[in-house]
């Protein structure tokens, strides 16, 4: 291996762990609700899917498309998650409001995906260099599952040192992470 091999596969790890922080950080407020370990698992899975399902789209379409695109996922990423969190914050007050979104079936599909927008732009960047997209896609993923599974763990720790506070505490990281994605 080159050096400049090696240089570029530390720069698709440390991508890989900055795309999958949102990812362990989103996943640190969901944890703290009762989710059985092995839903866990299966949400790290999925999300780690989807963080190679959407660079992969980005990396086919970044040829194509012009960086604004990008921004734009961004955007929509960040006003769900804050969306989802405000829900998330007014039910622990209001215990009759029905969840905005479960882990389970469309629900984990719209988490998931709400996540990992973030990457699809980065998938853009990264279509419009020469990047080796296999190696890319596979360190997303990896990288993207390991940290939602850390989150979630984390966060039922936290939940039980928590207790009622716990949902209120969860919704903040989601409307603070989406936040920070809009600014």
């Amino acid at each position: 291996m080159s050096a400049y091999q090696i240089g570029e596969l530390a720069s698709l790890i440390f991508m890989a762990i900055a795309l999958g922080m949102d990812a362990f950080s989103v996943s640190l407020g969901l944890g703290m609700r009762e989710i059985r370990l092995k839903r866990i698992a299966l949400i790290g899975m999925v999300i780690g899917l989807f963080h190679m399902i959407m660079p992969f789209i980005g990396i086919m379409l970044g040829q194509v498309i012009s960086q604004q695109i990008g921004q734009y996922a961004v955007l929509a990423g960040g006003l769900l998650l804050v969306g989802i969190g405000a829900q998330t914050v007014f039910s622990a007050f209001n215990h009759e409001t029905r969840k905005f979104v479960q882990p389970v079936g469309a629900g984990l599909f719209i988490f998931a995906l709400t996540v990992s927008l973030d990457s699809f732009s980065v998938g853009l960047s990264l279509g419009m260099s020469q990047v080796k997209a296999v190696i890319a896609l596979l360190l997303f993923g990896t990288a993207s599952m390991i940290l939602t599974w850390a989150g979630m763990i984390l966060g039922r720790k936290v939940h039980g040192l928590l207790g009622v506070y716990s949902e209120i505490l969860g919704g903040s990281i989601l409307c603070g992470f989406g936040l920070n994605m809009l600014f």
